[in-house]
């Protein structure tokens, strides 16, 4: 029997997964802050988006190709960073960049990755973008850079939402620590999990490889804090003009949920802007990021590529958030549902079940062309 019978949906694979990985790898993937309503939130803003369908268009095969900073892509979505992927799965950040390659969309490597770029761009190709959370020294900073633009990453992503970090309540529940501590709890949490198990000792304990060789400034510091966050700074306008100093390629701001800032930071060197509330992960007070989409694509005009990512579930989601004004689509969740499944064949079916979804829904809409979406919005969701 396939997947296509057995998980026709991400939710399936959302299933599968939480009976596959330890809890607390679950919990870590998963979970949002405070009482999860900027998730549950978001998820629920973008079901009220609806489409109105159009009748006798005889569209058989949309066009589902999309172009963003001057690149062209089969599909309008790719690959968002989650920190520490390969705690949910091992060798996620490896399985996932040749996925990435092979589907020809972008993959964003996390800064606080379970794997380095020089090892994970040597799998991406031509795919690679880096997410920097962004060190207070200029020195780390310039060479973070440096390391990703060697390894052959071409866009830098700039997080911009994490000044500080969260109470993510459910991880301390789970007593996940970061870096990961083998206590008798989460060794037997493990232990119930064989295959996630035997693939984490046969690769070692997830930890922040990319961040190593700066752990001995960290630890100068005298902090049990993990050395991501004895790094960063919370970035200002001014970190943003360095940055552009520093970064040759394109550079995008991820984390901009107000028309304002996003117009700041397009005026201070972005290329593009990338529109998320970091999956209910920081704060949860904020609005749904698909009600600030439009605003923010109003205040930067037609020309400033958007990016959008939070509460992706399907293949329908993906067409509601260009319909409102992203020129491009980021997953995260979604294909890390699909790792934790069925490994590297569970990621490749997300993206299966997505392509598959975009693809039926724009035929019930008599869409042939992504452009064409915002005709179709029904009058409440404009």
């Amino acid at each position: 029997m396939s997947l296509d019978q057995t998980h026709p949906a991400i939710a399936d694979l959302a299933r599968t997964a939480r009976r596959r990985i330890p809890h607390f790898a679950w919990e870590y993937l998963h979970s949002a802050v405070g009482e999860e309503t900027a998730r549950d939130g978001a998820e629920a803003a973008l079901d009220g988006v609806r489409f109105v369908p159009r009748a006798l268009r005889a569209v058989t095969q949309p066009d589902l190709s999309a172009r963003l900073m001057g690149r062209d892509y089969p599909l309008p979505f790719g690959f968002a960073p989650v920190g520490m992927s390969g705690l949910v799965w091992p060798g996620a950040e490896e399985m996932l960049a040749r996925l990435a390659a092979r589907e020809g969309v972008p993959y964003t490597l996390s800064t606080v990755s379970a794997s380095t770029p020089e090892k994970v761009g040597r799998r991406v190709g031509e795919q690679g973008w880096f997410q920097l959370y962004p060190p207070g020294q200029p020195e780390i900073r310039d060479d973070l850079c440096r390391r990703a633009r060697e390894a052959g990453f071409h866009t830098l992503v700039l997080t911009a939402d994490v000044p500080a970090p969260s109470r993510r309540e459910r991880l301390r529940r789970a007593r996940l620590s970061n870096p990961m501590r083998l206590t008798p709890r989460t060794v037997l949490d493990a232990a119930r999990r064989p295959a996630w198990a035997l693939g984490q000792l046969s690769r070692g304990i997830p930890s922040l490889e990319t961040l190593a060789p700066y752990a001995r400034t960290a630890q100068a510091r005298g902090s049990t804090e993990h050395v991501g966050y004895l790094l960063r700074c919370a970035p200002d306008i001014d970190y943003l003009r360095a940055l552009r100093q520093a970064w040759e390629g394109p550079l995008v701001v991820k984390g901009i949920l107000d028309p304002e800032g996003a117009q700041a930071a397009v005026a201070a060197g972005a290329d593009a802007i990338w529109v998320s509330n970091h999956g209910g992960r920081q704060f949860d007070g904020g609005p749904a990021p698909i009600r600030q989409l439009p605003l923010i694509r109003a205040a930067l005009g037609p020309d400033v590529p958007v990016i959008y990512d939070s509460a992706i579930r399907s293949g329908l989601d993906i067409l509601r958030a260009l319909a409102l004004g992203a020129d491009f689509v980021m997953v995260g969740r979604a294909v890390h549902y699909g790792l934790a499944a069925f490994g590297a064949v569970g990621a490749a079916h997300a993206v299966h079940v997505l392509r598959e979804q975009m693809t039926a829904d724009l035929c019930q809409l008599g869409c042939a062309r992504l452009a064409d979406l915002p005709g179709h919005l029904a009058a409440a969701a404009g």
